[in-house]
């Protein structure tokens, strides 16, 4: 960051507003509440995300879910790439917690992502702004929330649509298996393993081999940048910098579900090494740095909030998809870690049931946002250790 940037903060996220400077100073003090139940944290953040879609009524990405929320901009606009996978999250909500209306906003988030579709199966990218660029990730995402509306609600129209952007993705997609045009930043991600393995289910509800190939191609070209320790290059948002633990557990996780989908040991054994390092380089109170060099050397000093509910979603699916055990410790240690972090009490609807993208809040993965997906994941960390189903359910196909 430039002198000039860093000059322009203050003026950026408004620090002498009332409610931020709170939110400030419970981080200089390190504020933290009570573990509760997991039901009372779930049914927080579930609530939270709900509030996150109504505030978007009457505009017109209706139905949609906001970003979230942040010291700049306050509530954001409907992020269609979030929004894509939270519907797999309401709707496992909705049975655990016995809350059916959960099931309609889904059907309220699926209506509005196909309203967005463009013409040759992408999805926009950013906000779904008019001239907004498609983005292979993004699209990605979205199909999660076709997947899951087809499989848990029998709508056709989601599987046409997510066939149609698998296509898409396919058509993008270099002989190697890397994708290289549509890219955020314009450089290669191994984190598109999570965008490819909704891939890998459209292609396999759809019997398409094509989206299967495709896929499996981009699977083991991630397999050629994990390094001996478990670590993936090519795996950051620009690749000068560290990955996120956000971006590490997307491309672990979708390694494991596709070596579960395909019952290939590669993919599995690959996510297991990583989930491995990860879990070694956790703190006794839960917390994990945001970033991570090769052989899982922290250099943040700060925690990615996401990451963390991510990183506990993995554990506990590599539990159950490999039989490692020893890893549920280290997901219901990252639960335990959130679950202090979470405002339950809190009077603003900003910030009560959310999760921040870091803490302290101004370190960098999010900073000073209370974005969507940070809530999304922590609910399916807690669903996953409640019921310990899969979320989304790994659907019922034949590799």
């Amino acid at each position: 960051m430039n002198i000039a940037d860093l000059l322009a903060l203050p003026f950026r996220y408004k620090p002498w507003r009332p409610r931020h400077l709170g939110l400030i100073r419970d981080s200089l003090r390190d504020v933290h509440g009570p573990a509760k139940p997991h039901g009372e944290h779930l049914a927080a953040a579930i609530d939270w995300l709900c509030h996150a879609q109504d505030v978007r009524d009457g505009q017109p990405d209706a139905g949609g879910v906001s970003a979230g929320w942040s010291f700049e901009d306050g509530w954001l606009p409907s992020y269609p790439e979030t929004t894509g996978y939270i519907i797999e999250t309401f709707l496992a909500a909705a049975e655990l917690l016995r809350r059916p209306e959960l099931k309609q906003r889904a059907h309220r988030m699926i209506d509005w992502e196909l309203s967005i579709q463009q013409a040759d199966g992408a999805f926009p990218g950013h906000f779904g702004e008019p001239g907004s660029r498609p983005v292979i990730f993004n699209t990605g995402q979205i199909m999660h929330g076709m997947v899951a509306g087809w499989v848990q609600l029998k709508r056709q129209d989601c599987l046409e649509s997510a066939v149609r952007a698998g296509h898409w993705l396919a058509d993008q997609q270099d002989a190697d298996g890397c994708f290289r045009k549509f890219e955020h930043h314009d450089t290669p991600h191994v984190y598109n393993t999570r965008a490819t393995w909704p891939l890998l289910s459209t292609g396999l509800l759809a019997n398409d081999n094509r989206l299967v190939e495709a896929a499996k191609r981009h699977m083991d070209w991630a397999l050629t940048q994990q390094t001996g320790s478990g670590w993936f290059a090519s795996n950051a948002f620009v690749p000068w910098r560290s990955p996120f633990t956000h971006t590490i557990a997307y491309a672990i996780r979708g390694l494991l579900e596709a070596g579960v989908l395909l019952g290939e040991e590669r993919y599995l054994n690959a996510a297991l090494h990583a989930g491995r390092g990860v879990a070694a380089a956790q703190r006794e109170d839960g917390w994990l740095a945001g970033t991570f060099k090769d052989g899982w050397v922290a250099d943040a000093r700060y925690c990615c909030l996401t990451g963390a509910a991510q990183m506990s979603m993995n554990w506990t699916r590599l539990a159950q998809a490999t039989g490692a055990e020893e890893l549920r410790d280290h997901a219901r240690c990252a639960i335990r870690y959130l679950k202090t972090i979470q405002r339950l009490e809190h009077p603003a609807p900003e910030v009560r049931g959310g999760i921040a993208g870091s803490a302290p809040i101004w370190g960098d993965y999010s900073r000073f946002e209370f974005p969507n997906w940070a809530a999304k994941f922590f609910a399916d960390a807690l669903i996953m250790d409640m019921a310990d189903i899969a979320v989304p359910p790994v659907p019922r196909v034949k590799p």
